[in-house]
């Protein structure tokens, strides 16, 4: 059901955004909102708590995004109040983000390593990336331990695993086929 909700939601904001020429702009400013909602997690429980008027949170949403946001987003975060949907802005900026990436032929990309990637690294993997899918990659980089060596990368439902852990997991399995 939330989701539904929230991707009803995005469409709609996403349609405003092209039709306004305004698509990467509203991306940032929900990104704005969503880095606010982080830092002051108290204001984000007041935005999505029931407890409190749907006036009160329009107010608290003027005092603190007025002048930081557009006009089409801050009425985008009353109409959420109004309509008792604040509780699935995540969602809604996630689907949105989808959209539009799709939209620009752009695939976010994530690289797990162990340690940080260099960033010429950083940019020759989004390269060879984009050369093998044909869109604009995003990358992102994650640290974990877990996987020992080597890097795993997701790309949407792909993951190409490259990882020492990965690797001793394929060995594993087939010294259990051969002893079986």
């Amino acid at each position: 059901m939330v989701e539904l909700v929230a991707k009803t939601y995005a469409e709609a904001l996403f349609s405003v955004a092209l039709e306004l020429n305004q698509l990467d702009q509203y991306g940032q400013e929900l990104d704005f909102v969503m880095e606010s909602f982080k830092e002051h997690t108290d204001f984000y429980e007041l935005y999505k708590t029931p407890r409190i008027s749907n006036e009160e949170k329009k107010q608290i949403i003027e005092a603190v995004f007025q002048g930081k946001l557009s006009a089409e987003i801050m009425n985008f975060l009353k109409i959420l109040s109004d309509k008792r949907r604040t509780n699935v802005i995540e969602a809604i900026v996630k689907d949105y983000h989808k959209l539009a990436h799709e939209h620009q032929n752009i695939v976010e990309a994530v690289a797990v390593t162990t340690v940080p990637l260099k960033n010429e690294d950083k940019v020759a993997l989004e390269e060879k990336l984009s050369k093998m899918t044909g869109k604009k990659i995003i990358l992102k980089n994650e640290m974990d331990q877990t996987i020992i060596g080597g890097m795993l990368i997701r790309m949407g439902d792909k993951v190409i695993d490259g990882t020492v852990q990965g690797r001793l997991s394929k060995l594993r399995e087939s010294l259990a086929q051969i002893i079986v």
